[in-house]
């Protein structure tokens, strides 16, 4: 998986390089290219990430409860 503070070390080290060079506008090219070819990977921030991972842990809770219910109310209706 793709480290954002080394995309983020790349740039600046990228940025500063750049910065005392006439080649701005190659600065502004690459970002472009770079950004392009990150929005075709299917990622997703980390803060997403964690936050459907919370998601999926609750409903995993739920899903749980619920099926020891089920069982309960099965085991209810067999004993009648």
């Amino acid at each position: 998986m793709l480290d954002p503070k080394k995309l983020e070390d790349i740039g600046a080290k990228f940025s500063a390089l750049l910065a005392n060079s006439p080649a701005k506008d190659i600065e502004k090219n690459a970002k472009a290219v770079m950004s392009g070819m990150l929005s075709k990977l299917d990622v997703v921030t980390r803060e997403e990430f964690d936050i459907q991972s919370q998601v999926l842990a609750r409903t995993r809770e739920k899903l749980k409860m619920l099926e020891a219910r089920v069982e309960a109310l099965e085991k209810a209706r067999a004993g009648q």
